[in-house]
């Protein structure tokens, strides 16, 4: 098996049983976003500490496998960092999370997990 159909794979798994699915009932940031042209919308609830690191994070949307892994893996990689460490995230990497390749048509699905932490925080994106 290829590392593209094993890593194929890994993201339907991802997609299927999406990491961090859930809401925070206490989140004391939170916030929702859409991406009209397909569909896709994610909301996002984030728990920090007195140092402004998040203690826990979780997700609930519906939207193209795209989206819904990058909010899975975005939400893995900022659990432990501080908000301001999460602000310096830049939208290259979060496509490199995802391992697959995004046509210039997907960026906005893949984009739009960054896109409503950063709203959550009060940074227009």
């Amino acid at each position: 098996m290829s590392f593209d159909e094993l890593y194929s794979e890994i993201f339907m798994e991802i997609y299927d049983h999406p990491h961090n699915f859930g809401t925070i009932e206490s989140a004391d940031l939170k916030s929702e976003d859409s991406n009209p042209l397909c569909g896709d919308k994610i909301n996002i609830y984030i728990k920090i500490d007195e140092n402004r690191r998040i203690t826990d994070v979780k997700f609930t949307g519906k939207g193209c496998a795209i989206s819904m892994v990058s909010a899975s893996m975005l939400t893995d990689k900022i659990k432990g960092m501080r908000i301001e460490e999460v602000l310096a995230i830049k939208p290259e990497e979060v496509i490199e999370l995802l391992k697959v390749p995004v046509g210039s048509t997907r960026v906005k699905c893949a984009l739009l997990p960054l896109a409503v932490i950063r709203k959550a925080t009060g940074i227009n994106p």
